[in-house]
């Protein structure tokens, strides 16, 4: 059974930090590029960063500079390092492992708000 848990998420101020992880297990880590999602209340469930099988990263244009996604394949986990946050990060963050022709997989989301 494949399972995707979140943690880290919570309340924080403008300006402040988080750290996102996700621990996968289920499925062989590493040959999955893992992603991370979020979904503000009323809006569309976005990208916000990926990072392939073999390390390459990409970014949503709104949080380039300010948010990193690394893996550690030893841990089945990926993080998204959360600097510089602003109100409109607030939303539901999502895990998502998938790769070409396999089935892709979602974690149940952590709240992130930020407010002050």
């Amino acid at each position: 059974q494949v399972q995707l848990v979140e943690s880290g998420g919570g309340l924080v101020q403008p300006g402040g930090s988080l750290r996102l992880s996700c621990t996968a297990s289920g499925i062989t880590f590493s040959l999955y590029t893992m992603g991370w999602y979020r979904q503000a209340p009323g809006k569309q469930r976005e990208l916000v960063a990926t990072i392939s099988a073999g390390g390459s990263v990409n970014y949503a244009d709104s949080v380039k500079g300010r948010f990193t996604i690394s893996r550690d394949n030893a841990k089945n986990t990926v993080y998204l390092q959360m600097n510089s946050l602003k109100p409109e990060d607030t939303a539901v963050y999502y895990c998502k492992a998938f790769r070409p022709l396999a089935t892709a997989y979602w974690g149940q989301g952590t709240q992130v708000t930020v407010s002050s």
